[in-house]
């Protein structure tokens, strides 16, 4: 038996994808398993077990054989009898009824009903969208399939040469080993909107060095390097290090997280990392609804203003302010970040 699995274009749904992935390797033992995925999101999943092979998709590539009918031809090639999408899009409904799977399991979204051979339907109330927490969203698919139940918690692995990066980079910036250091993630794919102000990191990483004498690494991803730049410098502190100057990539971001002892972050996707090697964790939200990205972590702590305007679901803020972020103190998740501490005083590095 072959199942295509198309996964998420989004790095942390394809980490909140996770639990249906174990679900499905689980139940379905002998089959093999093929992630249909973006390139870019292929390293998140780098270490784990639970697909035999990946086929890189994307309609935008200037590799024909990732788009179009060569990607077309891949997956008839593969021969699959069954179909799961953890899309929505009419795109991959296409591909997926293109492939010849003779069963396609997804929700009815984006008028690609028709090519679906099980229907699945995402609450809605007064025909809107119920947020709904994608970890919960993606196990649905799983169960359709026949999975038993399943626990939502996230798992991520990291590879050799992950580890390996990671060592030399605590060892160029002399960071302490054990889960000593306080990781801050400034960025955020989804829009401006979801920052937390440069200058804010920048005052937390100081009080962080200064108050609680810890080491502190801001992280960032290729397009945020100057940002983690401009937070280490004025955070004028010789304790406050960034990655901006390091080959960056997914597998370091997830090295970094996994051996410290607390991250900071904004809604965006290394805040699953955290979830997925159970580091505690403490998130900033600003337009976004905190139920759509839920991924159930014991050890996490969400901090939003309660404010009329929000949460708008907006890349930009609409009306200019950018209150939902703006408004949010340092102080507010320095307090936040010194009782994570005193809660988790045992923890130790895996």
């Amino acid at each position: 038996m072959k199942l295509g699995i198309f996964l998420p274009n989004w790095i942390g749904d394809v980490a909140m994808a996770t639990p249906t992935l174990r679900a499905l390797r689980q139940h379905f033992a002998d089959a093999e398993l093929i992630g249909i995925l973006r390139p870019y999101v292929a390293d998140v999943l780098a270490g784990t077990h639970w697909l035999d092979r990946t086929i890189l998709y994307d309609p935008r590539s200037r590799q024909p054989r990732q788009r179009g009918w060569p990607l077309v031809r891949q997956l008839r090639r593969a021969r699959l009898d069954t179909a799961i999408l953890l899309t929505n899009s009419l795109r991959t409904g296409l591909l997926a009824w293109a492939s010849g799977a003779g069963e396609r399991i997804g929700y009815v979204r984006g008028m690609r009903g028709p090519l679906l051979s099980r229907k699945l339907y995402p609450p809605r109330q007064h025909r809107r969208l119920v947020p709904t927490p994608a970890v919960d969203y993606f196990l649905d698919l799983a169960y359709a399939a026949g999975c038993p139940p399943q626990s939502p918690r996230l798992e991520l692995a990291t590879t050799a040469e992950d580890d390996e990066q990671a060592d030399r980079v605590w060892s160029q910036l002399g960071l302490p080993a054990g889960r000593e250091v306080i990781a801050l993630n400034s960025g955020g794919a989804f829009g401006a909107a979801k920052l937390w102000p440069t200058e804010y990191f920048a005052v937390l990483a100081r009080r962080i060095a200064t108050e609680l004498d810890r080491q502190v690494l801001v992280l960032c991803g290729p397009s945020e390097r100057s940002l983690a730049r401009q937070i280490a410098s004025e955070a004028g502190h010789r304790g406050v290090h960034s990655l901006a100057d390091e080959q960056l990539g997914i597998g370091l971001t997830k090295a970094c997280i996994r051996r410290s002892r607390l991250l900071v972050t904004t809604d965006s996707g290394p805040r699953h990392f955290a979830a997925a090697f159970d580091v505690p964790a403490i998130t900033l939200f600003g337009p976004t609804h905190i139920e759509w990205s839920e991924n159930h972590h014991p050890l996490a702590v969400h901090l939003q203003l309660k404010l009329d305007c929000a949460p708008c679901q907006r890349r930009i803020c609409p009306l200019g302010h950018h209150a939902c972020m703006r408004n949010l103190a340092p102080e507010q998740v320095f307090r936040a970040v010194t009782e994570q501490l005193a809660t988790n005083l045992d923890r130790q590095v895996a």
